[in-house]
């Protein structure tokens, strides 16, 4: 059994609009393992959302998806049929979307929705999958579970509405679970609990998860590995303590600098600031992703002493001192200066 819950290869994802095509993903490749989180991050319209409704299968009818290789648990289910692929969503892979009440019926109560998931996908009985309704929902810290079967969505707190979102995405024990932004619209405190909760139930049933999140707190707690995206792209991949102590790209350092990091930004300092705006994504694209984009502060920073060895066959893809697991794309001569890592001549796979 492969050890990848989820392996994707080189996606790109393209809208056509009225003024010409979006390319909203650009060749992007992961994989998530087994047991492990791997968080996406990045400023909104990057492309993070797209890229698990392309796993999902759940794009728009106008926008068209590429790729080479998309396998879960080891199956290519690249082409997979709309039906195929509904017997995938719910119950080898889920989803837990950013606004819960987007996701539940209003005129349905939580326990037919909770069910109708497992009745679909498994051979089970109603009072047995009423009894995996309970338990999950009890697993997720919602007390008088059996009650709230009965109940509606809009009888539920944002933060029990999230609980139950969660519970659903667990009713068939899945292998990869995506969650896009689940605690943006909760206060600080739910927003804990539930990354907390989900921690703990990845632990619990083994499961991979693809966070997608803005939030560099939430993956300073939550991710073993990071993919950094800008602009339809991934531009540095790594585990988490590699890409926050050894940052490769002035996009990932401009993200790092926002933050206010105990024992290095002092009280009353201002935190840094990425000047300009993500550039258009429409047509052809010319010129530096990041033109217009540099810091003040990018001149003012140390050097890095990184070392950079290129990666056969990728044009401005390196190595970030000689670890595959640290990886770093640039677009351009411009990005790669700005840098100021050292290139290795040594190609290596």
């Amino acid at each position: 059994m492969t050890n990848k819950a989820l392996n994707v290869e080189n996606l790109y994802i393209d809208i056509p609009l009225a003024e010409g095509v979006l390319h909203a993903v650009d060749g992007i490749t992961l994989h998530v393992d087994r047991g492990e989180t791997l968080c996406i991050v990045g400023e909104s319209g990057c492309g993070k959302s797209l890229t698990s409704l392309a796993i999902m299968g759940l794009l728009p009818k106008a926008a068209s998806r590429n790729m080479i290789a998309l396998e879960l648990g080891g199956i290519d289910i690249l082409n997979y049929s709309q039906k195929q692929m509904s017997n995938i969503r719910g119950n080898k892979m889920a989803m837990i979307f950013q606004e819960p009440m987007t996701s539940l019926n209003p005129a349905y109560s939580i326990g037919n929705q909770l069910m109708e998931a497992i009745l679909r996908h498994k051979n089970i009985s109603r009072k047995d999958a009423r009894d995996r309704a309970v338990e999950l929902l009890q697993k997720v810290g919602i007390i008088d579970a059996v009650n709230r079967l009965r109940q509606f969505p809009h009888q539920l707190s944002g933060g029990l509405r999230q609980r139950v979102m969660i519970a659903m995405a667990l009713m068939c024990s899945p292998d990869l679970i995506i969650a896009d932004e689940p605690t943006t619209a909760l206060d600080v405190t739910i927003q804990a609990q539930i990354l907390s909760l989900l921690k703990d139930l990845q632990d619990d049933f083994g499961m991979g998860l693809l966070l997608i999140t803005h939030d560099m707190g939430v993956v300073a707690r939550m991710a073993d590995r990071v993919a950094v995206m800008y602009a339809g792209q991934i531009v540095e991949q790594g585990s988490v303590h590699q890409l926050f102590d050894n940052p490769a790209h002035p996009y990932t350092r401009g993200l790092m600098r926002c933050i206010p990091v105990p024992g290095k930004v002092k009280r009353g300092e201002p935190l840094g600031t990425i000047p300009g705006m993500v550039p258009s994504l429409v047509g052809k694209f010319s010129g530096c992703r990041f033109d217009g984009r540099w810091s003040e502060s990018v001149d003012n920073e140390p050097d890095p002493m990184l070392a950079l060895e290129p990666i056969s066959e990728k044009k401005y893809s390196y190595n970030v001192e000689g670890s595959v697991g640290h990886s770093v794309r640039f677009c351009c001569d411009q990005c790669l200066s700005n840098s100021k890592a050292k290139v290795s001549s040594t190609k290596v796979a």
